[in-house]
C-alpha cells in the first residue's frame, strides 16, 4: 500500500504497553506513567486481529514496542497469533533485555525471529545512571543469548550522548568487530517533554563515523536484514556492522515505510505526527474489518511527508514516545 507521496507502507510498528521496568532519562520520567486502567489498551486479541486486518492491506513487517513489551502478559501468546499470519514474514521486538533471557526461548519458538536491544553504554555504573536502575550484566547476557539462539542479525540501539557516552563510541565498535553483532548509533532526539534531552547533548553521525573510521575501516556491503532507516557499514575483517541513523542531521523520511500503533489503540504516521485515529474506539463501537481497514487505509494516505523533530518535541503533543513505541 503505498501513501500520498509514493512511498511503499508494509511495517507497522506495535507498543504493546506504554509501562517500563526501567526508567531512562531521556524517555520517561522518574516517577514513571499515570496508570492506565487495563480496559483502556488493547487486548492481546485485539492487537492480533488488528495486525491481521494491516496485513490485507500490505503490511508484512511487524516489530513488537512498548515501554518494554516484555513485562505485558502473556506476550509469548501474541508472538504466536502473529507469527501465524501467512502474510507476516518479519516479526521482531525491541526490549532493554532485562527481562529476555528466561522468556527467550519460548518467544522463538512462538516465531519471532529478531531481537533489538537497547544500551547506551557498557559501563555498569553509567548504565545505573541513565535508566535509573538497569543491571548491565543481565542486558549483556541477553545479547548474548540472543546470538546463541540464532535470533540475528541481533542489534544493539545505541543513543549517543555528547558528554555521557560519545567516549565510548570506540568501545562499542570494538564490540562489534569482535562479535557478529550489528550496533546502530542514534543521534540524541527529543521523544518527549523531559529536561534531559538539550540541543548541545545531539552528536551528528558524520562526528561518529570519523572517529570510527580512524581506527576501523568501514565500507558499505550486503544490507542487513530489518525494517530501518539505519545505513550499515561492515568493518574490514571485523564479525559485526556499525549502522548510522541520523532523524536529526539527515532525516531519512522520503523512504519511511512504517506506520505506529500505540497501546491504547490509536494509529499514528510517524513518531512526531500529532493526529491520531483511534481504533480502539472503532473495534469498541463494534466496527468490521472494511471499516478498519478504511482507518488504517486513512492514516496510510494522510502521512505526513517528513517529521519536525528539529523544531523539538513541542510542549501540546500530548504524549511521549513510550507511549507511542521506540
Amino acid at each position: 500500500m503505498k501513501d500520498s507521496y509514493g512511498r511503499e507502507i508494509n511495517y507497522l510498528r506495535v507498543s504493546i504497553t506504554d509501562r517500563c521496568n526501567l526508567r531512562c532519562r531521556y524517555c520517561m520520567p522518574e516517577e514513571g506513567i499515570r496508570k492506565v486502567e487495563h480496559y483502556s489498551i488493547l487486548s492481546l486479541e485485539e492487537i492480533a486481529r488488528l495486525v491481521r486486518v494491516a496485513s490485507s492491506l500490505g503490511i508484512r513487517k511487524v516489530r513488537l514496542t512498548g515501554g518494554e513489551p516484555l513485562i505485558r502478559k502473556n506476550i509469548v501468546q501474541l508472538v504466536g497469533d502473529i507469527a501465524s499470519l501467512p502474510e507476516i514474514d518479519d516479526l521482531a521486538l525491541t526490549t532493554n533485555g532485562m527481562l529476555f533471557n528466561s522468556m527467550a526461548c519460548d518467544l522463538q519458538k512462538a516465531g519471532l525471529k529478531r531481537v533489538n536491544f537497547s544500551m547506551d553504554t557498557m559501563v555498569a555504573e553509567k548504565f545505573k545512571y541513565i535508566t535509573r536502575g538497569g543491571d548491565l550484566e543481565k542486558v549483556s547476557t541477553a545479547i548474548f543469548k540472543a546470538l546463541e539462539l540464532g535470533m540475528e542479525p541481533v542489534k544493539i540501539n545505541t543513543v549517543i550522548i555528547r558528554g555521557f557516552n560519545d567516549s565510548e563510541i570506540m568501545d562499542f565498535a570494538d564490540l562489534v568487530y569482535q562479535y557478529p553483532l550489528h550496533i546502530r548509533f542514534i543521534e540524541f532526539m527529543p521523544v518527549g517533554d523531559l529536561f534531559y534531552w538539550k540541543p548541545e547533548r545531539v552528536m551528528q553521525v558524520d562526528e561518529i563515523k570519523t572517529r570510527i573510521e580512524q581506527e576501523y575501516e568501514l565500507y558499505e556491503g550486503s544490507k542487513i536484514e530489518g525494517n530501518g532507516p539505519a545505513k550499515y557499514y561492515h568493518m574490514r575483517k571485523g564479525k559485526g556492522t556499525i549502522g548510522f541513523i541520523s532523524p536529526m542531521s539527515n532525516h531519512f523520511c522520503a523512504s519511511c515505510n512504517r506506520i505506529r500503533m500505540t497501546a491504547d489503540g490509536s494509529l499514528r504516521g510517524c513518531l512526531y505526527e500529532k493526529a491520531e485515529i483511534n481504533l480502539k474506539s472503532a473495534l469498541l463501537a463494534g466496527a468490521g474489518e472494511d471499516e478498519l481497514r478504511e482507518l488504517f487505509l486513512k492514516t496510510i494516505v494522510n502521512k505526513a511527508p517528513r517529521h519536525q523533530m528539529n523544531s523539538g518535541w513541542g510542549s501540546d503533543n500530548k504524549r511521549m514516545m513510550y507511549q507511542i513505541g521506540g
